[in-house]
């Protein structure tokens, strides 16, 4: 069975920075057909929303507008972990943060539509506060 974990969150001040990881255990992603690993978050009262993802080659990413030039994902194939770096926080990026995978037909870039993705972790709080 597939598992994601996610770790690295917690609290922040505005402005600062984290990097969270999402580690696969169990089999690896390319048992199981794995073309993409994606970053999602879920604020309290909200929809949870795609933030950024990486194809299973590393070479395509895609982000949400949203974090556009501060947040950036990258992925460790010796490792089996994908990293998202976030600079420049905001108080609007708090949230609990979920990795998923994406298996099925590649696609020409990575989407960050949360109905894609079949295998979610259990998830990582990030808070931006002063």
């Amino acid at each position: 069975q597939l598992q994601l974990v996610e770790s690295g969150g917690g609290l922040v001040q505005p402005g600062g920075s984290l990097r969270l990881s999402c580690a696969a255990s169990g089999f690896t992603p390319d048992y199981y057909g794995i073309d993409a690993i994606g970053w999602f978050r879920q604020a309290p009262g909200k929809e949870r929303e795609g933030v950024s993802c990486i194809s299973t080659d590393g070479h395509g990413t895609n982000y949400a507008d949203s974090v556009k030039d501060r947040f950036t994902i990258s992925r460790d194939n010796a490792k089996n972990t994908v990293y998202l770096q976030m600079n420049n926080l905001k108080p609007e990026d708090t949230a609990a943060y979920y990795c998923a995978a994406r298996g099925g037909p590649p696609l020409p870039i990575c989407t960050v539509d949360k109905g894609h993705y079949n295998y979610w972790g259990q998830g990582t709080q990030v808070t931006v506060s002063s």
